[in-house]
């Protein structure tokens, strides 16, 4: 088994290959790797069913999240295919100016280098992760989840059989193999090969990651996603939006955990909502004066309003009106997403400048925070910070610049 530091070792020595490959030959090896999974889709799921087995023991949410099928190895392999059509986010000029010496300055962007990313359960993300970092020209190393680590092996192995079989190197993509808590201790301590670190998964994962990494870090987040129902809001549309942002795939991090309801319209709109979510099986956590509307929910502690359920559960709280919404909600999220129903322009300009997450919607649901969704092709994860990357990491998100400075002899007097 090689050690984390032989495995990022590999990815720095490999770094400059991808950096230089032509646009065309970048778009040529994400073909290649979406032909190749479809192809290997048995390799891949027989691995994924050993993994489940050894897995039986964990949460429901985990399961779903580990689990591939044909239909998601399809819809991977859409993804990276999504990706050739993107243009090519390295080599572009985002400025250029002639200063007063006559120098002709431009910022040209550039790869980051070596990608690291640590995640759990969802073999997906390996896919993901590879592909982006092909299209951006990173390298890449890849640290998931013991539970995952033979689907995870599968996949990268046929990844880069495929590349090395149509002529391409593959050195550059390095998967951990030592699962660890340890090991992935020592990930975080490889600044000397790593440029950037990127956790994905539990709250728990990121804040260790964040807390211990000496490799900058992009911290992508949990997702305490909140619905408002604002007193105009339609109640088909709200039902709409709360059934899908709750239960359409509850173990993901843009599904709704927390539903806000305008005291206005609570003794007419709570009953519809209660009774669509109890269809669905979920379970809701009300605040005292939805357990006078709806005297069946289960009492809500000040904890429920910031958990991240990932399961058929989610509070419910009565707000005043969208001041105490907006302050309900920068008090509890994780600045993922949320969501306003409402018919008032004004009400939902105040909501969307005021909330302060990485994604804020009127009228739609939750579930479309993801790269895929936005037309990324696929992501690293939702970033919930502020700097160099938020909310869904394409492309764009895994480019650094440089400056590039042109002149005829001057000298600085």
């Amino acid at each position: 088994m090689k050690t984390v530091e032989e495995t990022c070792r590999l990815a720095k020595e490999n770094v400059a290959y991808p950096s230089l490959l032509s646009s065309e030959d970048k778009n040529k090896m994400l073909r290649v790797i979406a032909d190749a999974l479809v192809a290997g889709a048995d390799k891949i799921l027989g691995a994924n069913e050993t993994d489940i087995a050894a897995g039986k023991d964990l949460p429901p949410h985990m399961i779903d999240r580990l689990r591939l099928t044909r239909a998601r190895i399809d819809g991977i392999a859409d993804g990276i295919r999504t990706l050739i059509e993107l243009p090519d986010p390295i080599g572009v000029v985002t400025e250029s100016w002639t200063n007063h010496a006559g120098l002709h300055i431009s910022r040209v962007t550039v790869p980051i280098g070596v990608v690291g990313i640590i995640y759990e359960a969802r073999p997906n993300v390996t896919c993901d992760v590879v592909g982006i970092c092909i299209k951006t020209g990173n390298a890449v190393v890849l640290r998931g989840s013991k539970d995952a680590y033979t689907t995870n092996s599968a996949i990268v192995d046929v990844i880069r059989e495929a590349l090395e079989n149509n002529g391409f190197k593959s050195g550059f993509i390095q998967l951990i193999e030592d699962t660890t808590r340890e090991g992935s201790e020592k990930l975080m301590r490889m600044d000397e090969y790593l440029d950037v670190l990127i956790p994905r998964g539990s709250a728990s994962l990121i804040q260790t990651v964040k807390k211990n990494s000496s490799v900058p870090v992009i911290e992508t987040g949990a997702g305490n996603c909140h619905i408002y129902v604002e007193k105009t809001a339609d109640f088909d549309m709200a039902t709409r939006v709360l059934i899908n942002g709750k239960t359409q795939r509850p173990s993901v991090c843009n599904a709704l955990e927390s539903m806000l309801i305008d005291r206005d319209i609570v003794s007419n709109a709570l009953p519809v909502l209660y009774a669509a979510l109890k269809e669905k099986g979920v379970t809701v956590y009300g605040c005292a004066e939805s357990l006078a509307v709806c005297p069946d929910m289960v009492p809500a502690t000040d904890a429920d309003y910031g958990k991240e359920y990932l399961g058929y559960e989610i509070s419910c709280k009565v707000v005043s009106g969208v001041d105490e919404a907006i302050a309900h909600i920068n008090k509890y999220s994780t600045h993922h997403s949320e969501t306003i129903i409402s018919a008032d322009d004004a009400v939902v300009d105040k909501f969307l400048k005021e909330v302060d997450s990485a994604c804020v919607y009127h009228n739609a649901s939750t579930r479309f925070t993801d790269g895929f969704e936005f037309g990324f092709g696929a992501e690293m994860g939702i970033s919930t910070q502020k700097l160099h990357a938020r909310g869904p990491i394409g492309p764009q998100q895994l480019t650094s610049y440089k400056y590039r400075i042109v002149g005829e002899g001057q000298i600085r007097e």
